[in-house]
């Protein structure tokens, strides 16, 4: 009889939980996106949530998670799974992470295409890495970006970037706000370099961060943004 007492209670305390947390979010959809890095694109999407005045309760940003690209799609997965028994799931889950040197990028790819529910997880990848999409915020380019000199692709990339913005750091919590003039151009070069990857036969470089940035730009306009 206690026993049975002791679990009703903490079945009604976590619906109370639940329906408390439901009550917090705005009426749109909940939503995960995990980071590889732990500072620079966790940085980048929490100024957007905030330029944005998205619900905190509705978006979360994380980059609880090891670096490689299998270790971002695996918490991903593993968040889902709790959310869900919890009664309480997430509605789209975004994986960013970069290809670089990761030898576990094609992998991660393809177990978040056999991921269910379908359409709920989606791959926000860079080619090499996350920096091409914040250069692309001054230029369309499709150079390949190649390691050498002792330079991953990654840091040639970087370089570049440091053309631009000389005291660039990775971890800078502030360069979305630095950028956001010219996001709707970064955005524009981004779709055309993903065109140009199925003309040049190569995703190097490319970038679909404009894809989970134009999500989060209109995710109050309905209900719930499928």
């Amino acid at each position: 009889m206690g026993t049975d007492n002791i679990f009703h209670k903490r079945k009604a305390k976590n619906a109370s939980e639940l329906s408390r947390k439901k009550a917090s979010r705005a009426p749109y959809a909940k939503v995960l996106i995990v980071c590889e890095g732990k500072k620079t694109e966790p940085n980048y999407f929490n100024e957007l949530k905030d330029y944005l005045a998205l619900n905190s309760a509705n978006v979360k940003v994380t980059g609880d998670c090891d670096s490689s690209p299998i270790s971002v799609v695996e918490y991903a997965i593993q968040r889902y799974s709790k959310e869900s028994i919890l009664g309480d799931p997430f509605e789209k889950i975004f994986c960013v992470f970069d290809k670089d040197t990761h030898s576990t990028y094609p992998q991660a790819l393809e177990k978040l295409q056999n991921a269910n529910p379908k359409n709920t997880f989606c791959a926000i990848t860079s080619v090499p890495c996350f920096e091409y999409w914040l250069l692309l915020h001054f230029g369309h380019t499709t150079a390949p970006f190649q390691s050498s000199d002792q330079k991953s692709a990654a840091d040639r990339v970087i370089d570049e970037l440091r053309k631009h913005i000389p005291n660039y750091r990775k971890g800078d919590n502030s360069i979305f706000c630095t950028l956001i003039e010219r996001l709707s151009q970064a955005k524009t070069y981004a779709e055309k370099a993903l065109k140009d990857e199925q003309t040049n036969r190569t995703d190097n470089p490319s970038t679909h961060v404009h894809e989970l940035v134009t999500y989060l730009q209109n995710i109050k306009n309905s209900d719930k943004n499928p």
